[in-house]
C-alpha cells in the first residue's frame, strides 16, 4: 500500500514530452459503464531555512570561520524563512499557494500569533512570518506580499491559492490592490502539505505553543448540492492506468491538453510501484470541450464514492461538493465503488478525472490528477 509523505527535497520538472496517448483501460473485474444519472430535481527533509541553497555534504570537521550561531537559528522554531531557490527561474514561478491563519501559539501577551506561509507548487520558493493579531488586516498582507517580491527579486504572481474560506475577504482584498488573481482552492498541496510538516517540526517545538489546541488543518466538508447543468455528461466509467503511464501524462500535460490539471508526483513523496493501477474515472459527453473548459475553471479537488448513498461526490474550490453522478445500488454496483476507493486507498489517494468525447477513445479533451487529502493529524 502506497503511503503519502512529504519529499521537501528541490524539485526537478519532468520534461514534457509528445507520446500517443494510452487507451484508459477498465479494471480487469466486471466493470459497466453508466448513463450519467445525475441528482436533479512525507520521505520529510528539513526544508530551507535561509535564502542560500544548501547541497548535502560530507560530514567534516567545521571551518576556522564556523558560525554556530546560524546552525542555531536553521533549528530555532521562532526563525522564519526567506527563501528561493537559486536554480530556479523566477518568471516561471507565476501561481504562489498562501496561507494567513492564527498558530497554536502565543506571544508575550497571551495572544495567538499569526503567520503568513507561502510557496510554490515545487517549494521553489518558500516564505514565514509571524505577525501579531492586532495587525491582521489586508493592509498588512498586501505589504507582505510586496516585501517578498522585494527581498527574493522574483515577480508578483498572476494568481494566488488558498484553501482557508474565512480569509477570502483579506486575502482578495489583497491581491485586488496588487492585481492578483486570488482562487480559492484545495489544491494547495504543496501549502497543505509543508503546514503538516510545520506543525510537527515548528510549531510544536515553539515555547508558546498550545496543547489541545484545535486542528490548524481543519478543512470545509459541507454538505453535497446539485450539480449545474453545464457540468453534466453522458456517461462515465471506473478506469485505471498504470503509475508510469500516469507520470506520462502529467509530464506531458501542458503539451497535450487544453484542459486539466497536474500534481507534482515527486514532491508528494508517493511510493507507488511503476504498474501499480492507479483509479480514475473517464466521463463521456458529446460536447467534451465545453464539459472540459467548465471543469477547468473549478479547481477540481477530489472525487470519492459515497457507496451509501450510491453517487459519486465532486469536490471543487475551498468548500463546494457535487453529487456528481448517481448509480443503481446492487451486490455488483456496490462492490466495484468499494474496489475504487480501495484502490485509491493503495496509491495513497492518488487518482484522476479524464473527459473524452466517448469512452472508447484514445483520446483524451482533458485529464485532472487528483488526491484525497489526508484527514488532519493534529
Amino acid at each position: 500500500m502506497a503511503s503519502l509523505s512529504f519529499n521537501s527535497t528541490r524539485i526537478t520538472n519532468p520534461t514534457t514530452q509528445s507520446r500517443k496517448p494510452n487507451r484508459l483501460s477498465r479494471p480487469t473485474t466486471t466493470t459497466p459503464s453508466h448513463a450519467l444519472s445525475i441528482k436533479n430535481p512525507f520521505k520529510r527533509s528539513t526544508l530551507a531555512s535561509n535564502s542560500v541553497s544548501e547541497s548535502p555534504q560530507p560530514v567534516s570537521a567545521p571551518p576556522e570561520d564556523y558560525d554556530e550561531e546560524e546552525d542555531e537559528d536553521e533549528d530555532d522554531p521562532t526563525a522564519e524563512i526567506c527563501f528561493f531557490d537559486p536554480g530556479a527561474d523566477p518568471e516561471a514561478v507565476k501561481e504562489w499557494e498562501m496561507d494567513f491563519c492564527s498558530r497554536p501559539i502565543l506571544d508575550a501577551r497571551g495572544k495567538k500569533v499569526w503567520e503568513l506561509v507561502v510557496c510554490d507548487k515545487s517549494l521553489s520558493l518558500q516564505y514565514t512570518k509571524y505577525f501579531p493579531n492586532n495587525v491582521i488586516n489586508s493592509v498588512t498582507l498586501r505589504e507582505a506580499i510586496v516585501s517578498i517580491v522585494d527581498a527574493l527579486g522574483v515577480p508578483l504572481p498572476e494568481k494566488i491559492r488558498f484553501f482557508r474560506s474565512q480569509m477570502q475577504t483579506i486575502i482578495t482584498r489583497a491581491c485586488a490592490e496588487l492585481s492578483i488573481q486570488p482562487v480559492p482552492s484545495k489544491r494547495c498541496v504543496s501549502l497543505l502539505l509543508w503546514l503538516e510538516e510545520r506543525y510537527e517540526t515548528v510549531y510544536t517545538r515553539h515555547p508558546g505553543f498550545q496543547k489541545g489546541s484545535k486542528p490548524l488543518m481543519a478543512l470545509d466538508n459541507p454538505f453535497p448540492m446539485e450539480l449545474p447543468e453545464n457540468l453534466v455528461g453522458e456517461k462515465w466509467a471506473f478506469v485505471q492506468l498504470p503509475y508510469t503511464a500516469v507520470q506520462e501524462e502529467i509530464s506531458s500535460l501542458e503539451s497535450r491538453y487544453a484542459f486539466g490539471g497536474n500534481l507534482d508526483l515527486d514532491l508528494l513523496g508517493l511510493e507507488i510501484d511503476n504498474d501499480t493501477l492507479v483509479p480514475g474515472l473517464a466521463v463521456a459527453s458529446s460536447r467534451a470541450k465545453p464539459l472540459a473548459a467548465w471543469m477547468n475553471g473549478l479547481e477540481v479537488c477530489s472525487m470519492e464514492v459515497d457507496v451509501s448513498r450510491a453517487c459519486l461526490i465532486l469536490s471543487v474550490g475551498v468548500s463546494t461538493r457535487y453529487v456528481y453522478a448517481t448509480y443503481k445500488k446492487n451486490a455488483m454496483t456496490t462492490r466495484e465503488a468499494e474496489a475504487w476507493e480501495a484502490a485509491k486507498k493503495a496509491c495513497g489517494g492518488l487518482h484522476f478525472l479524464a473527459i473524452q468525447e466517448n469512452l472508447d477513445s484514445d483520446d483524451c479533451v482533458g485529464f485532472w490528477l487528483l488526491l484525497d487529502l489526508p484527514p488532519p493529524s493534529v
